[in-house]
């Protein structure tokens, strides 16, 4: 018996990085999967690698008609969602605020925030209707606090986890959940994207970016796509059932402030100027 037997999923961004994780997990616990995303290429390769669990469809989140299109297919083939999670999205500039343009701003804005908007809008009364569901966006750390990212992204993120506890309060009263889950520091391929690298020179650099990110947090490894899936899953199954409006930190520790060594060698420090 697998924890999502009988439910049917949508995952944007599904095509790499945590969406993928996400996708492979769910349909190895038993779940159908539309693997939503804009790399036709990879995606059809997931969704061949996963077997008839899985479809892929071509879907651009900030277009309203795809996202609505996504929901369609999962309904038309598989008669049901039990899952929307809404996953994709991308890097913003890493700039001062002055130089950072409004374009650049604004299409972030419509990947990260108002693609879980859409998800939610119409996946809402789907679910209305079945009396169920759970929805799940991916939000980040970023999103309440500064310094782990640029201010777009991270202002998009703060927008995804308030999105997150005003719908479940609105669609907790009809029976569908919906929460969101903020990584910490992961690798995935946001970085090989931000940094216009190709899939083999990003293998490259993985083992020194992963070390650096083992240094991140109290936990010392790098965080992987794996344990966010790991957290969306448990969202998306009946284990969570009681669970709604809630923001899931999966960082290892880091937003809880330094880590015991570091507070060690800073009161080391402090000590030696006292006393020196």
């Amino acid at each position: 018996m697998g924890k999502l037997d009988g439910k049917v999923a949508i995952i944007t961004g599904a095509a790499d990085g945590i969406g993928e994780a996400s996708a492979s997990l769910f349909v190895k616990e038993g779940a159908q999967v539309v693997i939503a995303d804009i790399d036709d290429e990879k995606g059809q390769a997931v969704a061949k690698e996963l077997g008839k669990g899985a479809v892929y469809l071509h879907t651009d989140v900030t277009r309203e008609g795809d996202v609505k299109a996504a929901i369609d297919l999962a309904i038309r083939r598989f008669g049901r969602l039990d899952c929307m999670y809404n996953n994709a999205g991308a890097g913003g500039v890493l700039a001062p605020i002055e130089d950072i343009p409004v374009e650049a701003f604004d299409r972030l804005i419509a990947l990260v925030l108002r693609g879980p908007f859409l998800g939610i809008k119409y996946a809402a009364p789907i679910m209305k209707r079945q009396g169920s569901g759970s929805i799940i966006s991916t939000a980040s750390t970023s999103g309440f606090r500064t310094g782990d990212s640029d201010l777009t992204y991270s202002a998009a993120k703060a927008g995804v986890i308030q999105l997150t506890r005003f719908a479940a309060m609105e669609l907790g009263e009809c029976g569908v959940r919906v929460n969101c889950i903020s990584p910490g520091g992961i690798v995935t391929d946001i970085y090989r994207k931000s940094a216009g690298l190709s899939r083999e020179a990003f293998a490259d650099k993985l083992p020194a970016l992963k070390a650096h990110f083992a240094t991140l947090q109290p936990m010392r490894r790098a965080g992987l796509p794996e344990d966010v899936a790991y957290a969306a899953l448990w969202l998306a199954s009946d284990d969570s059932s009681f669970v709604n409006g809630h923001n899931l930190v999966v960082d290892g520790g880091m937003v809880n402030g330094k880590t015991w060594t570091q507070c060690l060698t800073d009161m080391g420090q402090i000590g030696a100027l006292l006393l020196g």
